[in-house]
């Protein structure tokens, strides 16, 4: 339950781009924006990658492997796998200030397949994600349209994920949630070195919603530290919409920059903005080397029933101090890069790649404050801790296999 509340987490602070669903399992994005050019509807490549990723911040190290496969099959279906293992070790400040550390362990496996028929593709897909206290099941159907001479595509996604939430150490404690995502997306090529996008996401989400190990805090004169502890309580429903425009473009030296802006608004009250810019710049004549940078700045507004200090034990009827409900931003630097290995080095005699990509992620968080700060000397009172800020670094080597 916390490896897969805190991935959620990590994804909505970030808000990576849609197509990367998961912040510390993506393969990467550096591939070189090509002369752009009206093409038919193509499976996607058949590869293999193997990666090690790494998250550490906040007192929290995540770290594990994954493996990918995709395989064609004839000319119209592509199967994928996915094995991916989160290890968790370690206590973020909410965790540090009710409990112990702790240490555990998420596997997820995913299976996908892509039907191509002319300019149409067809996809599906299932994954299942567990946990000691958390059981998960996503089944996902999308359809991709090319048309006006392949210039435009349309996307349609739909999800549905049911999962089921524990709580070690309580026999008696069982609860489930449901997700629905429904998202569109239009792309269109609008010169041959500038590619643009537009997407709509729609997500419900039903059920339990909270984290059953996390507390708020309210004023308690009776207690050492002038506050005390008891359970957060969310609403059972949650209803979110985001938009994003993007557009990519070509540099006259092969290079290529990409633009980003994405606006999110939620039933709880937080409004989110994100903006992000990233430079693609491949070296040599056969790009064996590809290059990147990148910057993203993320702004949110804290949900209507958060807040640090409670007045009194039972304030409200919903109640929340996780700090990824509060109003905070983050400011994310990133530096990557890919080798393409000379065909001599290269297994079973295929273009294989090494990509290393590194980042930097500056967490400011304006109403979260830092209660480990109270101690048996301490006079600061209840409300004038100093705000909580932190930084973490996200690390994701892989080695693929371009059959």
């Amino acid at each position: 339950m916390k490896l897969e509340k805190l991935r959620v987490e990590l994804k909505e602070a970030v808000e990576v781009d849609v197509a990367v669903t998961k912040l510390l399992s993506h393969w990467g994005g550096l591939a070189f924006l090509a002369p752009l050019a009206a093409v038919a509807a193509v499976l996607p490549e058949e590869r293999a990658d193997n990666m090690y990723h790494a998250y550490s911040g906040g007192g929290v190290t995540i770290d594990g492997p994954s493996v990918l496969i995709r395989q064609n099959v004839g000319n119209n279906v592509s199967l994928s796998a996915n094995y991916y293992v989160d290890m968790i070790s370690g206590a973020s400040i909410d965790v540090e200030a009710t409990a112990s550390e702790y240490s555990e362990q998420r596997d997820e496996y995913s299976l996908g397949a892509d039907y191509l028929v002319d300019k149409t593709t067809i996809s599906v897909g299932y994954t299942n994600s567990s946990e000691n206290d958390y059981e998960a099941q996503t089944v996902a159907f999308g359809i991709s349209q090319g048309f006006f001479g392949d210039l435009s595509t349309i996307d349609l996604r739909v999800s549905y994920g049911s999962d089921d939430v524990f709580r070690n150490g309580d026999d008696n404690f069982a609860e489930e949630a449901q997700h629905r995502r429904y998202a569109f997306s239009w792309n269109q090529i609008l010169t041959q070195k500038l590619i643009a996008e537009v997407s709509v996401e729609t997500v419900s989400d039903e059920g339990y919603l909270n984290n059953p190990y996390r507390s708020v805090r309210y004023l308690d004169e009776a207690s050492g530290t002038g506050f005390s502890y008891q359970a957060e309580v969310y609403p059972r429903t949650r209803n979110s919409d985001a938009v994003a425009l993007r557009a990519k473009y070509r540099l006259p030296y092969r290079a290529a920059i990409k633009g980003e802006y994405r606006h999110y608004a939620d039933s709880w009250g937080i409004v989110a903005d994100n903006v992000e810019f990233r430079y693609t710049h491949p070296w040599k004549e056969q790009d064996e080397w590809v290059f990147e940078g990148k910057i993203r700045y993320y702004q949110q507004s804290s949900a209507d029933f958060y807040s640090d200090l409670f007045p009194y034990l039972n304030a409200t009827n919903f109640r929340a101090r996780d700090k990824e409900l509060s109003n905070f931003t983050t400011l994310a630097l990133g530096l990557g890069v890919s080798y393409e290995l000379p065909r001599r080095w290269s297994l079973l005699n295929r273009r294989n790649t090494i990509n290393l990509y590194w980042d930097h992620i500056l967490f400011d968080y304006d109403d979260f404050l830092d209660v480990t700060v109270h101690g048996s000397a301490t006079s600061i009172s209840p409300g004038d801790e100093p705000a909580y800020s932190f930084s973490a670094n996200v690390i994701r080597l892989f080695w693929s296999v371009r059959f």
